[in-house]
């Protein structure tokens, strides 16, 4: 009795082989994006961090990640010691540093 107001749904015959190969092409679209707007960005970030790291020195003015300014005064593998003030001295782990700064920063400021 239903059937007179309501048409049974048939299924549709395969679309064959196409619908295999646009899911294909999708996924290595989603795979393309995902490589240029999220890893290949880290992946650059994280190789300019690893350089900055490695290439601290005695002497350097730096910015660690809670915004504290010093000046390095002991590199050893894994830690710093940064001169915050005159006879003040905090170690730090290198990953910590931020950014380096010019030479004269903490005196301007």
């Amino acid at each position: 009795m239903l059937d007179f107001f309501i048409s049974p749904a048939m299924a549709q015959d395969a679309g064959g082989a196409g619908g295999g190969m646009a899911q294909i092409i999708m996924l290595v679209g989603f795979v393309l994006i995902f490589y240029f707007l999220l890893w290949r960005p880290q992946a650059k970030r994280a190789k300019q961090h690893r350089e900055l790291v490695g290439g601290l020195s005695k002497g350097d003015e730096v910015v660690i990640g809670g915004g504290l300014v010093g000046r390095i005064t002991k590199v050893s593998d894994e830690f710093i010691t940064l001169e915050v003030s005159d006879n003040t001295e905090v170690n730090v782990q290198k990953s910590a540093v931020a950014n380096v700064l010019p030479k004269g920063t903490i005196k301007s400021i």
